[in-house]
């Protein structure tokens, strides 16, 4: 026995005969696993209608559950990368800049006024700018501690001084009440402005600093005998999505609102 042993642990002779002991013990193994293998068959068998209508239930309970879970995770996805161009946006802007949030909007069609939560406690003043990952939203108009109440330059009451950014025509850029358009006001026919130019902050008037996107020129229509061009441009920033928002902080501006104070 002992030498068995050891030829069988130090040389292949036995292999052989090992993989014909093998092949012959398998349906031992299997013979084996019959009684189990028969009482799951009996225990599914038995098994009552409204268990397995009761466990058909529980399941479609967790596939809603899961989809719920899906469904936000494509939302947080979606903010994720909202915040993400929010983020670079800022990180080419050179002033100081806050991050806020909408959380209201007029009831008022007429009125494109929303509301962000940061207010005078922030630092927030009376004409800041607000802009989002694409362009110029709007400005500051009211206040409180907590919040701001910001008109978009879609407002009918609202008019901005821009300038082409191609070569610098000066131009102003007026709220017709349409959140996806903007007229230009006064644009000779003999201008130099063409559809797709981009308009920036021209910084005159002292309320927007210079230099930030304002809209994109969608269309120009000269009339014969009309001195002025009819110019619509499409607002860059993202009006009626934006929920993340920069409030931008012009020194000169905030400094002359904490001496006021």
């Amino acid at each position: 026995m002992l030498a068995l042993l050891l030829i069988n642990r130090f040389t292949p002779w036995l292999d052989p005969v090992r993989e014909q002991v093998g092949q012959l013990a398998v349906p031992f193994y299997w013979l084996t696993n019959v009684p189990t293998r028969l009482g799951e068959w009996l225990d599914d068998s038995t098994r009552s209608r409204a268990e397995v209508e009761s466990e058909n239930a529980a399941l479609k309970g967790e596939i809603l559950v899961l989809k719920r879970k899906l469904q936000q995770m494509a939302s947080l996805a979606a903010e994720n990368v909202r915040l993400r161009q929010l983020l670079n946006s800022a990180d080419l802007l050179e002033d100081r800049v806050l991050v806020a949030e909408l959380i209201g909007v007029s009831p008022d069609p007429q009125s494109h006024i929303v509301v962000v939560n940061k207010g005078r406690d922030d630092g927030v003043y009376i004409g800041q700018p607000l802009l989002d990952a694409h362009g110029l939203m709007g400005q500051v108009i009211d206040l409180t501690p907590i919040s701001s109440r910001v008109m978009l330059i879609t407002d009918p009451t609202h008019a901005l001084p821009v300038q082409v950014n191609r070569n610098g025509v000066r131009a102003i850029a007026e709220g017709i009440g349409d959140l996806y358009a903007l007229k230009l006001r006064h644009v000779s026919s003999t201008v130099d402005i063409r559809v797709g130019d981009v308009l920036v902050s021209s910084g005159l008037g002292q309320r927007f600093p210079v230099g930030y996107p304002v809209a994109e020129v969608m269309s120009v229509s000269m009339s014969p005998g009309k001195p002025f061009a009819d110019v619509i441009a499409k607002p860059r920033a993202q009006l009626n999505r934006s929920r993340h928002v920069l409030l931008v902080f012009d020194n000169e501006a905030s400094h002359a609102g904490a001496e006021s104070q």
